[in-house]
């Protein structure tokens, strides 16, 4: 089938696309979508136990956001300099982000927290990152603790007060750029009330890059680039899995990241192998999921290739009217926005 990238554009007023998350985690609305019919209803969040059934699986990643957003002072001019962690290439060395480019070339050095953290930029890449290589005393990540910010995606403009409202109640395997905002959702208690009700949990790990934040720019979506990120399956989780489809229980996967994770280690026939590796899977209208039956997601940015993702289970026309729906009756947008099932 034909697809083009304005197909997945709608008109979103600013005033929709939420600057800070609601006090109550699973207070947050959600609205439910019947991928096959249409039919859509209007609920909350901590609703949605009553649309899952004994037997079905919830699949989770369970990735937590390094703190990646570094502010210094270049070396020894002292003016501002930024940089986002993306990728660890071993031996002190990351790919970054870096703010102001012009002035970071190969041989400049920065500086974070009055010398506990220096970096010197060892190279220009072809995408205009650079690789950094990190000077420090003691631990890494818990330098970053101390020094480093969330790296909120470029649409949210106010400071997180608490850092922890951009991470998941079930996160721990470090290592994202960006959270896995579908799970936000979830409160500790509102996941024992679901598997008190016989609806496995079942983890996966894709460290989420900040190229998910990147727009479609070609007219052909087929034209796109799909950035590449890591994940893991474990021997376990695959298990529950295969487990769930042998006995006729339904695949919901929370986030497109658990849903992008589960059909990178599809068999053909439909069963989940474990492992780890770098996926850079794109699913958009007339794709064939091997195993996921549902999905839980926010509401994603126009044109962006998680819309085309959300519309590859039920439809482009259908998922189009959904969001037309809410933003109607005035639901929130984006990383700390409402939630959508399809089902």
């Amino acid at each position: 089938m034909s697809i083009k990238t304005s197909d997945f554009y709608f008109e979103l007023p600013p005033e929709l696309i939420a600057q800070t998350p609601i006090a109550q985690r699973d207070a947050s609305r959600l609205l439910a979508l019947k991928k096959d019919s249409g039919e859509i209803r209007h609920m909350h969040f901590h609703d949605l136990p009553t649309l899952l059934r004994p037997g079905d699986c919830l699949i989770l990643n369970d990735s937590r956001v390094l703190p990646a957003r570094l502010i210094g002072q270049r070396f020894p001019s002292g003016g501002a300099a930024e940089v986002v962690l993306l990728v660890d290439r071993g031996d002190k060395v990351w790919e970054c982000i870096v703010r102001p480019g012009r002035k970071l070339r190969v041989g400049a050095q920065i500086t974070f927290g009055n010398g506990k953290l220096n970096a010197e930029v060892t190279e220009v890449l072809e995408n205009g990152n650079r690789l950094l290589r990190f000077d420090y005393d003691g631990i890494f990540l818990e330098i970053l603790e101390r020094l480093g910010k969330m790296p909120l995606p470029p649409y949210i403009k106010e400071e997180l007060e608490d850092a922890e409202r951009y991470q998941t109640v079930y996160s721990r395997e470090v290592g994202s750029a960006a959270a896995p905002t579908a799970g936000l959702h979830f409160t500790k208690e509102l996941l024992q009330e679901i598997q008190d009700m016989g609806v496995s949990l079942a983890y996966v790990t894709l460290h989420v890059g900040l190229g998910t934040f990147r727009p479609v720019k070609a007219d052909d979506p087929l034209d796109h680039e799909m950035h590449h990120e890591y994940c893991v399956i474990s021997p376990e989780t695959a298990q529950i899995v295969n487990t769930t489809k042998q006995q006729g229980g339904r695949i919901l996967c929370v986030g497109t990241t658990s849903c992008r994770t589960i059909e990178s280690f599809a068999r053909e026939d439909g069963t989940l192998e474990s492992g780890g590796k770098w996926t850079n899977i794109f699913i958009y209208p007339g794709y064939r999921f091997k195993i996921l039956d549902g999905l839980i997601t926010n509401f994603h940015l126009p044109e962006s290739t998680l819309i085309m993702l959300v519309s590859a289970l039920s439809s482009r026309e259908k998922v189009i009217a959904a969001y037309e729906e809410a933003i109607r009756e005035r639901y929130r947008f984006f990383s700390f926005g409402d939630s959508m099932i399809l089902y």
